[in-house]
């Protein structure tokens, strides 16, 4: 008589560093949902650590305010909080807030409600100019074809709001009021001043002036018609 050995089989936990395809990054996450972020860049896994309130939490709070404040004001976009997003074969990043086109744009939502393919417009609270959203992630967008990347870098005060132009991200200015205008987003408006400031309800205050100009009126009336 011969005894079969059937060993227990079991998935390898998710560790900072690993080198994985995007398969085997999402059978690893989605075995252990106590994890609440961790994404693939470029084949290697990031885990992100504990995130403090005034250098994290406090900041993505007001973008994800200013992001729901223009969903709720244009039918026919959708703004995503953490949602991984299933780019390529080794990037599956977790961004900390996106902005999508519903119908006709370059995402869509897969049968097992991830996003898939780059969304129009993504944001990263990132640390400093040193930070991977800064660095290896900025490529990835460009690579994938994220129309618009702003990053706000809290430890550097600073705010970058990249438009991709002909392959390349080139950075957007303000104009003399301290205003960034979309070029994706119409009536997308951002007082980068204000922001830096903390002045939420001056960057909600610009913002619905965006949502009253009639470039966003017509934004509007064309996503009716997709």
């Amino acid at each position: 008589m011969s005894a079969v050995i059937s060993p227990n089989l079991t998935i390898p936990p998710l560790e900072n560093g690993d080198q994985l395809t995007r398969v085997e990054f999402e059978r690893r996450y989605n075995a252990m949902p106590h994890i609440k972020k961790a994404e693939l860049i470029e084949g290697v896994v990031y885990m992100a650590s504990a995130l403090r309130f005034k250098s994290h939490g406090k900041p993505h709070g007001y973008m994800m305010t200013w992001l729901g404040t223009y969903e709720a004001a244009t039918p026919g976009v959708e703004f995503g909080d953490n949602s991984t997003v299933r780019l390529d074969a080794d990037n599956e990043p977790q961004p900390d807030g996106l902005l999508r086109i519903e119908q006709g744009g370059q995402s869509t939502i897969s049968e097992d409600d991830y996003v898939e393919g780059a969304p129009e417009l993504i944001v990263e609270i990132a640390a400093s100019t040193v930070s991977i959203d800064f660095n290896q992630k900025l490529k990835v967008y460009r690579r994938n074809q994220v129309q618009e990347y702003l990053i706000w870098r809290v430890l550097d005060s600073e705010f970058d709001w990249f438009r991709l132009n002909a392959g390349e991200y080139i950075k957007l200015e303000p104009d003399s009021n301290h205003i960034i205008y979309s070029q994706v987003f119409p009536g997308l408006w951002l007082d980068k001043a204000a922001l830096l400031a903390g002045n939420l309800a001056k960057v909600l205050e610009v913002l619905q002036q965006g949502l009253a100009s009639q470039e966003h009126q017509d934004f509007v009336q064309q996503l009716a018609q997709e």
